[in-house]
């Protein structure tokens, strides 16, 4: 084949399969990343908790850590102070107490 027609078939190449890169590029630049930093942060939000912390769950349940034990929260909710245990990726948020 001449040099002609391998230039040819590169510029071919590109053209055909140039604008689905771009667009997975773009897709991932868009929607990944964001997503892989909100997850980073949340991870660490819930791995620096302490006891004493206020957090809520994804169901909704709010209260105050009492016990961290590997994988798993203990929280006491309400007046009653009834304890429950719930896994870490079952949190939604962390409320840090304000320090003085």
């Amino acid at each position: 084949m001449n040099e002609v027609g391998e230039a040819g078939n590169i510029a071919g190449l590109v053209m055909t399969f140039g604008p689905m890169v771009l667009i997975f590029v773009l897709m991932y630049v868009i929607l990944i990343m964001p997503q892989r930093k909100r997850e980073k942060k949340m991870r660490e939000m819930i791995n620096s908790s302490v006891v004493g912390d206020k957090v809520v769950t994804h169901s909704g349940m709010v209260g105050k850590i009492v016990n961290i034990k590997d994988d798993e929260f203990t929280i006491e909710t309400s007046i009653e102070k009834t304890k429950i245990t719930v896994k870490k990726w079952a949190i939604k948020e962390v409320d840090k107490p304000v320090s003085v």
